[in-house]
């Protein structure tokens, strides 16, 4: 019988639940800045919920919500917070849990249009080289493009540690074959997984 992974949930749905500072255009990032106290919470709130993964608060630390100024000046710090705070959950845990670097899609979600491979690997990169000391694996989240998927590989490939992939699909207009937001569809992801051998 295959072995059970349960992953966590949203955090930026779980910091606005439980009152953390949260608003546009920072969103999720915010509590870093300003309360790191809250994502500890949302860390430890999933722990004991079951999860077994837990996943660094570092999907909004990019200049798409926190500017371009704030993300040059603090961005690998920020980043880096993301990781203690998820680690250190990790560690005080009763049982082994797993941390995953969050690492988003850099110039906005579900907007395949907006995909800029120059723009986002300065930003990814800045992201993996301060997550990299606190993470078990990395996991790309909220995919639109297999281009996104490719860039993501080859910056957390250097690492040494494994590659999740998570993408989003089309949901406005759905044909009888399953696609990702940029048209390519699921089983051209899957083929690409296999062939990056994640």
């Amino acid at each position: 019988m295959a072995a059970l992974t349960i992953l966590d949930g949203g955090t930026g749905r779980e910091l606005a639940r439980i009152g953390a500072p949260f608003r546009q255009p920072e969103w999720s990032a915010l509590a870093l800045i300003e309360g790191p106290g809250y994502v500890t919470r949302v860390h430890e709130g999933y722990i004991a919920a079951g999860a077994d993964v837990i996943t660094t608060n570092s999907y909004a630390v990019v200049p798409f919500h926190i500017g371009e100024e704030r993300f040059a000046s603090r961005g690998a710090e920020l980043a880096a917070l993301a990781g203690r705070l998820a680690r250190g959950a990790a560690n005080t845990a009763m049982r082994k849990i797993t941390v995953a670097g969050s690492l988003p899609p850099v110039c906005g979600s579900y907007r395949p249009d907006l995909v800029d491979i120059a723009t986002a690997h300065p930003v990814l990169q800045v992201l993996v080289t301060a997550l990299a000391p606190y993470v078990d694996h990395w996991q790309a989240e909220t995919l639109s493009s297999l281009a996104e998927a490719e860039l993501v590989d080859e910056l957390t490939a250097p690492t040494g540690k494994p590659l999740w992939l998570s993408f989003t699909l089309e949901d406005e207009n759905p044909g009888n074959v399953p696609t990702l937001r940029s048209g390519e569809t699921v089983a051209e992801a899957a083929a690409l997984a296999l062939r990056l051998e994640i």
